[in-house]
């Protein structure tokens, strides 16, 4: 891997992963965009991308940028998850998404919303009852707390571990700062959990997990490669969304004209979670190992080179979006946000994930007029940018008629 300065790439010499950094991100993004279509990171050896088109441009050409030992800034974390389907390429990272891609299809998904949104609507009935919340704990986590491990199939036993490994998880792919050093031995942790899984075959019936272990006894994947696929969807599913509905709260709160708009028109919702996974990414960024020689926009790149595409930069970047700082539910080309990535890495997992925010989001328009916020702490991680809690009153909407 190439991690020597490069003479053709601007370079930027601050840590884009440290405290102050992670709190207050979008002027290190915003001087990263200024200075070039890739940007040598001096402090990470990693070259970065903040730029939409040249972003885009990186996730859709999977052979020459390479997601296996790519994917973190740092080797151990590389080599734990080396072969799963976020750290494969080519014919295996497609034979691997296969073995799980059919529960994850909108039609196979559909008869998960009725059950999605009745959870939803019975939480958010009765947290706007009491009429103040922290919607993080009591909203954010809770519904996907609720759907992700019986649609994985996990077991009830370890199930309090989950968002404590999900976070690990996130966290370990950074470089190797005091937060990555802290995550690996949790994301040790959650492997053991995953393989013990697989040889009790403690799954649910007809869950996803149980079509993992239908997959190893029909001699289509190993024992490995199925406690991999048990936990590649674990964080993906919950930290994200989390991440993704604590900021539109917080949103909400500080722009009451845009909950108008959806309060009004509900088919907004949609287009609203774009923009709230726009403005405020859940992903900050993921690597990718240059396969070949290349080059990004008037940049060279040599082969071996680690590029680092930094979503969260991306999706406010001034070149593709007006006013990109602004929250615009409306927003013509919110659609076009890489929050849940592009090409054949895209998330597997936007479909619920989708379903989820969007549920509570209507349920919340139907019964809350305003919402003020009491207080707010941002939780610190390499990758996911999140609210550690977000509190808040709200005003209940009259009731219909």
């Amino acid at each position: 891997m190439t991690t020597t300065a490069p003479t053709s790439a601007p370079t930027y010499d601050g840590d884009i992963y440290s405290d102050e950094a992670l709190l207050e991100p979008y002027e290190d993004y915003r001087a990263l965009r200024e200075l070039g279509p890739a940007v040598w990171l001096s402090q990470h050896g990693a070259y970065a991308v903040a730029r939409y088109d040249e972003a885009r441009a990186v996730l859709t050409d999977a052979d020459t940028f390479r997601s296996a030992n790519g994917i973190a800034l740092n080797e151990p974390a590389n080599q734990a998850i080396l072969g799963c389907t976020l750290a494969s390429d080519g014919e295996l990272h497609a034979h691997l998404r296969q073995v799980v891609a059919s529960r994850l299809t909108p039609r196979a998904l559909r008869p998960m919303t009725e059950v999605v949104t009745g959870k939803a609507e019975a939480l958010v009935e009765g947290l706007v009852e009491k009429g103040s919340f922290d919607a993080v704990g009591d909203l954010a986590r809770a519904l996907p707390l609720s759907v992700v491990p019986d649609f994985i199939g996990w077991p009830q036993e370890g199930r309090e571990h989950l968002l404590r490994w999900a976070g690990a998880n996130f966290d370990s792919f950074g470089p190797m700062n005091a937060r990555t050093e802290r995550a690996l031995p949790q994301c040790g942790e959650m492997a053991a959990y995953g393989a013990e899984i697989v040889r009790t075959r403690n799954v649910a019936p007809g869950s996803l997990g149980a079509g993992v272990l239908q997959a190893v006894d029909a001699g289509d994947i190993s024992t490995e490669q199925a406690m991999m696929l048990m936990l590649d969807y674990l964080a993906p599913s919950l930290d994200t969304t989390i991440s993704a509905v604590g900021s539109a709260i917080w949103l909400f709160a500080q722009h009451p004209d845009q909950w108008d708009l959806v309060r009004a028109n509900p088919r907004l919702v949609a287009n609203a979670v774009n923009e709230v996974v726009r403005i405020e990414s859940p992903i900050r960024a993921f690597g990718r190992l240059a396969a070949t020689d290349t080059r990004i926009g008037d940049v060279d790149v040599p082969a071996g080179s680690r590029v680092l595409v930094v979503y969260a930069a991306a999706n406010r970047d001034e070149r593709t979006f007006e006013r990109p700082d602004e929250f615009d539910v409306t927003r013509a080309n919110a659609v076009h946000q890489l929050g849940f990535g592009m090409g054949e890495h895209g998330c597997a997992g936007a479909g619920l994930a989708r379903m989820e925010s969007e549920s509570l989001l209507r349920a919340l328009a139907s019964r809350v007029s305003r919402f003020h916020l009491q207080g707010t702490e941002r939780a610190l991680n390499n990758l996911i940018r999140a609210f550690g809690r977000v509190d808040v009153t709200v005003d209940r909407a009259p009731a219909a008629g």
